[in-house]
Order: C-alpha cells, then structure tokens, then sequence
C-alpha cells in the first residue's frame, strides 16, 4: 500500500494500553523515518518527548512511548504522598523482580507485553499496516531498561511476522529495522530466539556507556556480537551509564542518525 505520514488519529486505538506522544517534523510531509524512543526504568514518555525535540533530526517522526505498566513509587524510595497521585513512572517488563544475585531488579524481567504492544500493535498494525510504512524505515533509541528493548525488539524481528494489506492479503514484514540505539541497556537473553541455527540480525546497532559499566561489560558486547551482524560500541570516559551530558557523549549518537538516515 502507498505510504503515508501517520496522524495523531492513527494512535488514538493503542490507548490506555501504550500511550505515545508524537513529535513531527516541522513540514510533516517531509517525513521519511520514524523514530520510537524507550525512556529509562521508572522514568515516562514526558523526558523523551522532550529529547525528540531537542534533536530535530530532519525528516524524522518520533514517537516516545510509555512504559508498558506503573512502577510503585516504594520502589524508587518516594514518600508515601506519591501514592496518592496518578503515576508518572514506569518500566517495560513482565514483572518486578529481584536477581538473586545482586537483590537489584532483575535487568530481563520478561519483555513479552512490551513486545506485543509494541513491535505488534505499533509498529506492525500501526505503523506498517495502517499507514503503508516498512521496518527499514524505523529507528529505535532506548536508555537504560529502555534501551535493551530497542535490542530485543531488534533482535526479536529477525523472525518475520506478517500484515494485512488490503491490496495484496498477508505479507511478511521486514526483518531489519533501520537501525538502534542502546545507553546502558544490554540485549535480554528473553528476546534472543531459540533456534540453535538461527542467523545474525542485520539491524545496525549503537551501544554506548560507561568505562566502568556493569550492565553492558565485555561479556555483554560479545553476546551482542553474536547475534547482530553489525554492532558499534562506545565506551564513554564517565564510568557510569547515564544520558549523554555534553557533545563529545552525544556525538556518536549524532553520527549513527546521520548515517543511518542517509542510507548507508
């Protein structure tokens, strides 16, 4: 089917389930990529609406997203006053679970609702169905929590689905998205597919953090390395994880929308 630029009313269907803030370019019809950010663990859609917009890229429709389900606010150490008022955060997993490990949350709690809401209802039914768009003209950005499911999700389209056209029945979807981008947040071994002979995803990938970074160490790169055909790593000189606070950390990011925006 032709494509088209999606509208606020192609999204309106997705709520209360996901909710989404949409940032267009300043002529819309110009519109040639979408980008769909994933903000961080316990934060919301408000803060990555914000960064869409600060990064103006041309030509390019970003869609913040909302974590899939409320974090209690006990969990983030906030007064019990906060109960009280509709949540302003989030996070992407299954469930809320401590590593045995650690006793820190653990970091794959299960992505299966996030999956479904977003790579099958807004990205496949939305976004491909509905408006005429292909995988490969999707971008995805995520921080931290947010960050390993645009990995997953990366990972996860290597098995392709299918849509409904109108003009032409089922069709399989693509298997690649035009490329993602990982500050801090590591692939989840739930989101790697079980097939021993499965092949590599070709999803460029951009992976960025600390030196001295525990979630994304050398181990996690490999793993990385293993599933993706073409994975870039930087390696910040802050030792932790946080988002690019001046242009030397944003830098990379820039240059990998650049690329990837050209076609390369």
């Amino acid at each position: 089917m032709p494509t088209r630029v999606p509208s606020p009313q192609d999204f309106t269907h997705l709520s209360p389930s996901l909710q989404t803030s949409l940032v267009f370019p300043e002529i819309p019809e110009t519109t040639t990529t979408v980008l769909v950010l994933f903000h961080g663990l316990g934060d919301s859609e408000v803060p990555f609406t914000s960064l869409a917009k600060n990064l103006n890229l041309p030509g390019v429709l970003a869609i913040s997203v909302r974590g899939v389900s409320p974090l209690p606010p006990a969990l983030l150490g906030l007064p019990d006053s906060e109960a009280a008022r509709p949540t302003r955060h989030f996070h992407w997993g299954d469930d809320l679970t401590l590593s045995p490990s650690t006793g820190d949350l653990d970091p794959d709690p299960g992505f299966s609702k996030a999956e479904r809401l977003v790579l099958e209802k807004l990205i496949r039914e939305t976004l491909i169905e509905r408006c005429g768009w292909e995988t490969s003209d999707i971008l995805l950005f995520g921080f931290g929590q947010g960050g390993s499911l645009a990995l997953g999700l990366s990972s996860r389209i290597r098995q392709a689905g299918k849509v409904v056209d109108i003009t032409d029945g089922d069709r399989p979807t693509g298997t690649a998205f035009k490329g993602a981008v990982s500050i801090g947040g590591p692939l989840p071994t739930s989101m790697i597919p079980t097939l021993s002979a499965r092949s590599k995803s070709s999803t460029p990938i951009l992976v960025c953090h600390g030196r001295s970074s525990e979630s994304l160490d050398e181990e996690a790169v490999d793993v990385l390395k293993g599933e993706f055909v073409d994975v870039r790593e930087v390696k910040w000189k802050k030792g932790d994880d946080s988002m690019p606070a001046n242009k030397d950390e944003m830098l990379p990011i820039m240059q990998f929308f650049a690329e990837r925006l050209r076609g390369w």
